[in-house]
């Protein structure tokens, strides 16, 4: 009897750690550097993980290096883990596209190339469909002046970037790069999206 007990104990635990692993959900987005877009979404309350990397292009395990050329097809993308009972996925699209420029073909600001190009890759028809919906009305409302261009493409395969890469602006904020372009981007994440911030 005693040993039923503890096996119904083991499979209730593991039960409830896969239902735990199942409740959270990835997102992922190309919205320029992915140094800048890695330091907004590590500050969002319900984000679990971010990591930088490489997706949409046709070239297996590329480098920094060979994305940099423009030749692999791949965007620099960062990919969220986070918890939908806590920040929605619609919530991540509304500050994707509130902190870069979604108007403009394979640019933002000074970075130049289609590895910095607006995209968003979805992980399931939910994703696709609210992605859709949400850019639809950007453009039918002409929030941003000019026609939205992210593209709105199936999630391929992501390939971590290289380590040096990760959680760059919380390990390098003095750097020149991280306090002209980072850093502004932080200033109006915290005066727009304030209360979807991690305490």
């Amino acid at each position: 009897m005693k040993n039923i007990f503890i096996l119904a104990l083991i499979l209730l635990s593991a039960g409830s750690a896969d239902a735990q692993s199942k409740k959270l959900q990835k997102a992922t987005f190309g919205n320029g550097c992915f140094w800048c877009s890695e330091a907004v979404f590590q500050r969002l309350n319900g984000v679990t993980s971010v990591r930088s990397g490489y997706e949409g292009g046709d070239v297996p395990n590329p480098t920094y290096e060979d994305v940099c050329t423009g030749s692999t097809g791949h965007a620099e993308v960062i990919e969220v883990t986070y918890d939908p009972q806590k920040i929605k996925y619609d919530e991540l699209l509304e500050v994707f596209w509130k902190t870069h420029d979604p108007t403009t073909l394979n640019r933002q600001g000074a970075d130049v190339g289609t590895q910095y190009r607006s995209v968003i890759f979805y992980h399931n028809d939910e994703q696709k469909a609210i992605a859709e919906k949400y850019k639809k009305e950007l453009n039918a409302s002409k929030a941003f002046g000019n026609p939205v261009v992210t593209a709105i493409s199936k999630a391929s395969a992501f390939y971590v970037a290289e380590n040096y890469h990760q959680d760059y602006y919380n390990k390098n904020g003095n750097q020149p790069y991280c306090r002209a372009v980072i850093l502004p981007k932080m200033e109006k994440l915290e005066k727009i999206f304030k209360a979807k911030l991690k305490p």
